[in-house]
């Protein structure tokens, strides 16, 4: 582009305007900002995209964040109050030099576009070009570009000066001064105007919606003032036309505001964060508790048989607690690393990659994992222990196997976007630690009081131990299966009763099924009350 008789690549004009916008923002806050997003049109591609990027390097900017300008909008609507429930279709019709048409489906993960139409000459450029050309025609020529773009000025000055008034005086570069009128305007932007209109109704053809379908219109862009714009739009649409407040900064707002939390039908309160250290504490106890119960479970049997053929009697109730906290372990960690890795992915450069697939492929990863985990585990203890290995198979993944399922339905609702729970997924997958620590240290008291020797001395202790045991398995159950601590007291005391007058070598497996389903009730009742529910509130994720 030729800028001053000097040939200057557009980069580099570009780079020098988001340069000085860097200068005065550093000079009004008084530090860098690091926070960089720049609204693009939705039609961009790749390449425009990249070329957009490499003017902010080159100007000095932190790494952008590229906004869609009828996201955008769409989510400055929500910010500003605006009803826009999930599944609903708008249209947004940004007329600035000139016209693009979007329609957007609000889905639980956000806006999606879905189509996106863009003509340069139906805006405002063109509104000012037929002016200048009636003008030009009526007044006499102008010589030179500098008195064309003199009067582009003033033309344009004045057009958005009708908006509230019926007629200005227009200085004319020759120092005369002619009146421009309402009339001249409308009849000028007119044509221009119903390509817009046309250009809507092509967008909605283009997304496969009818113009009933929609739930509103909303025009943005220095022209959407112009009261005609809304007259030609009324007349192509069901749909009455809505302008935006401050139509011009729209996009600027909402590119702003973008992963704030909006009010609105399906809104909800924004994730609580929770400190790494419980974090990983919630993820370490059934971790532990589960290596700590296998030791114990291969290290303690009670041999018969003789030297001759000897012969295991295991403790299968502890062996199917230890396979129930490794899977719950493994879908703490691997569905707090794929929220980590998805909050990264939305703030780094290139093609988006939806969160939620992430979160969804983190989940079905780590459910993988932990069947993987237990499986090792009867593979092992029948190695060490020499009895067949179908045994071990049976008491280690048929107890978790309500689990995985939950897992799963939980992943594809994460993968395709349908809910996202209050609070983030690693909230929702959280099992209570209370609950793992009472129930493993409840069922390695019934091991040891069921192999332990029973020196006259120590027969009542042992016995003690047992029921103590078998109290907090009760306890553990009733902590998973029930959150009012009203409920947990009623609850709580009977069924540990129940759990310790149980403690037995044959209830001992009973025992370890036992937890087993109430974790599996834990798990389908958060993927019911707080997923599937048709009345559960869920949030779009940013």
């Amino acid at each position: 582009m030729t800028v001053a008789d000097t040939e200057v690549n557009l980069v580099d004009l570009v780079a020098a305007m988001l340069r000085r916008v860097a200068d005065q923002s550093h000079g009004t806050v008084g530090a860098r900002v690091e926070d960089v997003r720049l609204v693009v049109p939705a039609g961009w591609g790749p390449r425009r995209r990249t070329w957009l990027r490499q003017a902010a390097h080159r100007a000095g900017l932190a790494q952008p964040r590229l906004v869609e300008a009828p996201v955008a909008v769409a989510e400055h609507l929500l910010a500003s109050g605006v009803q826009l429930p999930v599944g609903s279709f708008i249209v947004v019709c940004d007329v600035g030099a000139g016209a693009e048409v979007t329609v957007l489906r609000r889905g639980p993960a956000g806006f999606e576009v879905l189509a996106t139409l863009a003509d340069p000459a139906a805006g405002g450029t063109a509104i000012d070009d037929a002016i200048t050309t009636a003008l030009t025609a009526h007044n006499g020529p102008h010589d030179g570009n500098h008195g064309r773009w003199t009067l582009a000025a003033s033309v344009r000055a004045a057009k958005h000066a009708l908006a509230d008034r019926a007629a200005v005086t227009l200085p004319l570069p020759d120092t005369s001064a002619t009146v421009l009128t309402v009339e001249l305007l409308d009849q000028a932007a007119h044509p221009v105007l119903q390509r817009v209109a046309h250009l809507t109704t092509e967008a909605i053809a283009a997304a496969e919606i009818s113009a009933n379908d929609l739930t509103g219109v909303y025009c943005v862009g220095g022209v959407a003032r112009l009261p005609l714009l809304r007259q030609v739009l009324t007349d192509a649409l069901p749909v009455a036309p809505t302008v935006v407040e401050e139509p011009a900064m729209a996009a600027v707002r909402g590119a702003a505001d973008a992963g704030a939390t909006h009010s609105g039908a399906m809104a909800a309160p924004p994730d609580v964060p929770v400190p790494p250290v419980r974090r990983a504490v919630a993820i370490a106890v059934p971790g532990f508790a589960s290596l700590g119960l296998v030791a114990q479970f291969l290290l303690t049997p009670e041999w018969n048989g003789g030297a001759l053929r000897p012969w295991a009697l295991l403790n299968w109730g502890e062996l199917a607690v230890a396979a129930v906290f490794a899977v719950i372990a493994s879908l703490g960690a691997g569905t707090v690393l794929a929220s980590a890795v998805a909050a990264r992915t939305s703030l780094a450069a290139g093609p988006p990659v939806s969160p939620g697939s992430q979160i969804g492929t983190g989940i079905l990863a780590s459910a993988s994992l932990g069947v993987a985990v237990v499986g090792m585990y009867a593979v092992v203890g029948s190695l060490y222990i020499g009895d067949p290995v179908a045994g071990f198979l049976r008491w280690t993944l048929l107890p978790v196997a309500p689990i995985v399922a939950a897992a799963a339905v939980m992943a594809l609702v994460a993968a395709r976007q349908w809910r996202v729970p209050v609070g983030g997924w690693s909230r929702l997958l959280a099992f209570p630690s209370g609950s793992v620590i009472t129930a493993g240290l409840g069922m390695a008291l019934i091991q040891y009081s069921l192999t332990a020797d029973r020196w006259p001395d120590m027969v009542v202790w042992i016995d003690i131990a047992g029921r103590a045991g078998g109290l907090l398995l009760g306890v553990g159950i009733i902590m998973a299966v029930v959150s009012q601590p009203i409920l947990r007291l009623i609850l709580g005391a009977p069924l540990a009763v129940i759990t310790a007058a149980l403690v037995s070598r044959p209830a001992s497996g009973i025992l370890g099924v036992m937890y087993a389903i109430a974790v599996a009730a834990w798990w389908l009742r958060q993927l019911w009350t707080r997923l599937l529910r048709p009345d559960t509130p869920a949030r779009p994720p940013r």
